[in-house]
């Protein structure tokens, strides 16, 4: 009771929040509302603040007031357009995810809380913080072996974290068992859950550590980009020491040559699509500040708190809707669609190759700075709609990412084609998954789970003939529980949360 009466007020201030920056039932839409959401809106303004902006910049600002889980939320946000729109989206991409850092003395007790009697010697000169978000901040560090970045995590951020999303999760939850039918579609409580997980794994360093490290392996394979090196004796769970990688910021990258910009926006797109495609693990959080080009032109990823995931057959399905739109064969993309259980069977195979259509040809004939990938994104998203599509919880970084993706590599090259940048790489795959050393793995991989399923099956028949039995068995009574908990504060917190979440959802879903 006491955890829901908590979780309500969370959710009340965050909507108070809304209200003061007009995000709640804001004016710009006035006109498409009925009158009572007209007159609510009227009535909130009373108690707004400044409207500067659009609603979408209006939000990306309460969501930083707010701090770090809902910052975190308005970033996975930005990866859902066809909720929230294309305008909206790209405004919570720009979400500032910097706060003040805290005092290098709260640092260096953390250092000692971590490894004890061996900071000093592991860390003898930790410089000043030279970057500071909502999770952690960076120093500098000179030692014997090199000059090192030390990330260390914000004092209290595990449970403040904690905290925020058990309350995010509940309204998530009521609104994936409550919601209409466009809301359960877009499966909320996934959504939060997807978002969880990476935040969770986010507050142990330990665990980006083995991101990096891991990814700096795959990504040598290439050379498109690289990551810097992890050092093991001074990393722990809320510490993380790395190289320190010398060069420039992509958000500032200087004077570039024209070629340079060519070759650097391919690498970006490349690197992305190589890591994902090749190894079903890629960097999931590709904006221009983390990347670093190095002096010797190399270009570095760095920040590996947030990593995407996806198996083989996600793999199978990205990789083959990129060729069928790359070489104009919708009919293959609808059969993927369809094979992947994506779409539901009662639909029409055809009608959905011709709907693609519409969405393939336009992009064709174009000059790349006429062609968003944003905007394809969706325009899929509406069609996939209309043909009662469910948004896959595996594919929400992925689809957040290659929009990033694009979005640095145009800011890099205007003129980036990311369709053909991306075509050597999908050839590549292509041949090596469905030519002659493809089709051997996937025998073998067949083979396998056939023997794996047979060395199962006596278990299995097993649990099968104890299930029988249970259900021959007669049925016992019912077991009568009484509700003690507070209806009253229940319902009352209930209904704040669910007015402040429901206008913020009204307003953003209905982007033009």
């Amino acid at each position: 009771m006491f955890d829901a009466i908590s979780d309500y007020m969370r959710l009340a201030r965050a909507g108070m929040v809304m209200i003061r920056h007009d995000v709640v039932i804001p004016a710009d839409y006035r006109s498409r509302m009925p009158w009572p959401a007209r007159f609510a809106g009227g009535f909130l303004r009373l108690f707004s603040g400044s409207g500067r902006g659009r609603p979408g910049e209006r939000f990306a600002r309460a969501l930083e007031k707010l701090g770090p889980a809902w910052i975190k939320l308005g970033q996975f946000m930005a990866t859902r357009p066809d909720v929230i729109g294309v305008q909206a989206a790209t405004d919570l991409s720009r979400l500032k995810d910097a706060l003040p850092p805290f005092p290098k003395a709260q640092a260096l007790k953390s250092l000692r809380s971590e490894f004890g009697e061996n900071t000093d010697r592991l860390f003898p000169s930790l410089g000043d913080p030279v970057a500071a978000a909502s999770v952690a901040q960076v120093h500098k560090l000179e030692t014997p072996q090199g000059t090192k970045a030390v990330k260390i995590l914000r004092p209290g951020i595990e449970r403040k974290m904690e905290l925020e999303l058990r309350a995010m999760r509940r309204i998530a939850y009521s609104a994936q068992r409550h919601g209409p039918p466009d809301v359960k579609r877009m499966e909320p409580a996934a959504f939060i859950d997807t978002m969880a997980r990476s935040l969770t794994r986010e507050m142990d360093l330990r665990f980006e550590a083995g991101a990096a490290s891991e990814f700096a392996e795959i990504a040598a394979i290439d050379n498109y980009v690289y990551a810097p090196k992890v050092d093991w004796e001074r990393t722990s769970q809320r510490v993380l020491t790395t190289e320190w990688i010398a060069g420039r910021s992509l958000t500032d990258p200087g004077a570039i040559g024209a070629n340079d910009r060519i070759d650097l926006a391919n690498r970006i797109t490349r690197g992305f699509l190589a890591c994902a495609l090749d190894h079903g693990f890629f960097h999931a959080d590709l904006h221009e500040g983390n990347m670093i080009l190095a002096p010797d032109g190399r270009l570095f990823l760095v920040d590996f708190g947030i990593m995407g995931r996806i198996g083989r057959n996600e793999r199978l399905f990205l990789a083959e809707i990129l060729k069928g739109f790359l070489e104009r064969d919708y009919k293959r993309v609808s059969e993927v669609h369809f094979e992947a259980g994506y779409v539901p069977a009662n639909h029409s195979m055809d009608e959905f190759a011709q709907a693609l259509r519409s969405v393939g040809e336009p992009i064709f004939g174009k000059d790349a700075t006429e062609v968003s990938m944003a905007r394809v994104l969706l325009q899929l998203f509406d069609i996939t709609r209309q043909f009662g599509m469910h948004l896959r919880p595996e594919l929400i970084l992925l689809q957040k990412t290659m929009v990033q993706v694009e979005g640095v590599a145009r800011s890099i090259d205007p003129a980036h084609n990311i369709w053909q940048a991306a075509k050597p790489v999908v050839d590549r795959w292509s041949r090596r998954e469905f030519g002659p050393e493809g089709i051997r793995k996937l025998a073998l991989d067949t083979a396998r789970e056939a023997l794996s399923r047979l060395r199962r099956l006596p278990e299995t028949l097993e649990k099968l003939d104890a299930a029988l039995t249970r259900a021959a068995e007669p049925p016992q009574p019912p077991v009568v529980v009484r509700n003690t908990t507070g209806w009253g504060w229940l319902l009352t917190g209930f209904a704040i949360a669910a007015a402040s979440a429901a206008g913020l959802w009204f307003v953003l879903a209905n982007q033009p």
